[in-house]
């Protein structure tokens, strides 16, 4: 049974593929609060293959540490969901592939987990690329889980999508 994904998601990642294909990019996901969407997303379009290296799911911080080399200081002093954890995601998926770019996120979905520092809907973004190239974003989602997990998909691509331009 196919995954459905909303029409706007399935258009940008076709974009995204399109450019990736015309740009000779090749992308990895490292993904914690989106559980793989990202990555499920893009193979969701035929011929993908050419353009998609590997997708980490590093839902837990062992897994984070262990696939993508996130240190255990860092998590234990900032947290798994913070600007430097998902800058750490980023690079090691760029370092653990043969991808050109990497997009990483790591939030707190909901319905619970949230504090009033990290609240449910906060996602924090990172793409890295090639030298000390990485774009991060801090957004909080309103709404349910879901929705949060969707558009930080969305935010993902469109971070892809503005790696690969900035790389022609």
């Amino acid at each position: 049974m196919a995954v459905t994904f909303p029409a706007e998601i399935v258009e940008r990642a076709g974009r995204l593929l399109v450019l990736c294909r015309e740009e000779g990019v090749r992308v990895a996901t490292a993904e914690s609060c989106t559980g793989g969407l990202i990555a499920a997303c893009l193979t969701e379009i035929a011929g993908s293959s050419d353009v998609v290296d590997r997708g980490f799911v590093t839902y837990a911080n062992e897994a984070k540490r262990d696939l993508l080399g996130v240190p255990d200081e860092l998590l234990m002093r900032v947290g798994a969901v913070s600007e430097e954890v998902a800058r750490a995601m980023a690079e090691g998926a760029l370092a653990r592939s043969d991808a050109d770019l990497a997009v990483a996120v790591t939030g707190i979905a909901g319905p619970g987990g949230g504090t009033v520092t990290k609240p449910v809907g906060l996602v924090h973004h990172a793409c890295a690329g090639p030298g000390d190239a990485i774009s991060q974003r801090r957004i909080v989602y309103p709404g349910e889980r879901g929705t949060v997990r969707l558009a930080t998909v969305a935010t993902a691509l469109d971070m892809l999508i503005d790696g690969v331009q900035r790389r022609s």
